[in-house]
């Protein structure tokens, strides 16, 4: 395990570092200039220059990199020119609604999702089947903007069951908080359902046509007994990496959603930094994204290895 966790913490730290060379060189390219973007077109050319001199902007890109890189190490991730803030404690302040969303989504897709998938494949060919299979057509083709906008019209406008937009954060009350929260959650639910149902279905598909099925019988198990026993353990090993990689997606894919409800979460904030080409922002976010994805998934290889043995003995026995 130890072996596991030391190649996953180098791959991560490259990958980090690859992505933060990608996002400011990138940003460094893009036509316009922070210091008229600041000041505004009626500036001086004195003042952009002194402007510029203090932020760094006359340096080569090779220093301004290694400089952002130290400030990074040190805690300073920069300030915001459109908020005047720093970039950590914006994105620190937004950081309770992106995670709130995204675990809430989960918590609703993944059982919901399990329970149908291992229903379907138990029942093939059954309408249990047919109606799994009609879900799984409908999560993918359905686009999140349109049905967060349906579901607005239907559930919060016209039968008024949840709010229209807004956050309540959880310190004034945790049913404020949930009913603030439900709708977006429930949107971006059925937006992971059509794959994991179909990756539980063929998991418990694929479990059901092993030997050890076969041997339960022989052992003289019932079938309800072996499926709970080694069918149910051997069909949840797979899902764990989607569920992991699904859960990365969602964290830095929510700018749509907190959009059309109006929630101020990440995703929103990376959409006003784009907006205003507000520089040290939008490197900061990409960053921090960036991290949340590896660290979601570098837990999921975790999770994977410690609930199945074989990858255990094939990176270096049970250390």
């Amino acid at each position: 395990m130890l072996k596991i966790l030391g190649k996953r913490l180098v791959s991560s730290l490259a990958v980090l570092f690859v992505v933060s060379l990608i996002t400011f060189f990138i940003l460094k390219w893009i036509p316009g200039d922070p210091a008229q973007l600041i000041l505004g077109t009626e500036a001086s050319q004195e003042s952009l220059e002194a402007l510029r001199e203090s932020m760094g902007l006359n340096q080569p890109w090779l220093t301004q990199y290694g400089n952002w890189l130290v400030n990074l190490f040190r805690g300073d991730w920069g300030s915001s020119y459109i908020y005047g803030e720093s970039v950590r404690t914006l994105i620190l302040q937004r950081l309770p609604v992106t995670f709130s969303i995204t675990i809430f989504s989960m918590l609703i897709a993944v059982p919901v999702a399990a329970l149908i998938g291992i229903l379907s494949a138990l029942f093939k060919d059954s309408p249990i089947d047919v109606f799994s299979r009609s879900i799984m057509q409908l999560g993918t083709a359905i686009p999140s903007f349109w049905l967060g906008m349906i579901f607005m019209i239907i559930f919060a406008a016209n039968l008024q069951w949840f709010p229209v937009t807004g956050y309540v954060p959880p310190s004034d009350g945790f049913l404020p908080f949930l009913h603030s929260i439900a709708l977006p959650s429930i949107v971006l639910a059925i937006g992971e359902l059509g794959i994991l149902i179909r990756l539980f279905r063929s998991s418990m598909l694929t479990a059901l046509e092993q030997d050890f099925m076969q041997s339960a019988q022989v052992k003289g198990l019932s079938r309800a007994t072996a499926i709970v026993k080694y069918a149910l353990r051997s069909a949840v090993i797979a899902p764990i990496t989607v569920i992991g990689n699904q859960t990365a997606k969602l964290f830095g894919g929510t700018v749509i959603i907190e959009t059309i409800f109006a929630l101020p979460g990440i995703g929103r904030l990376l959409l006003t930094s784009v907006e205003q080409r507000d520089i040290e922002l939008l490197q900061g976010i990409v960053l921090f994204i960036t991290f949340m994805v590896v660290f979601i998934n570098l837990i999921t290889d975790l999770l994977v290895a410690a609930a199945n043995p074989l990858i255990r003995m094939e990176t270096g026995g049970k250390d």
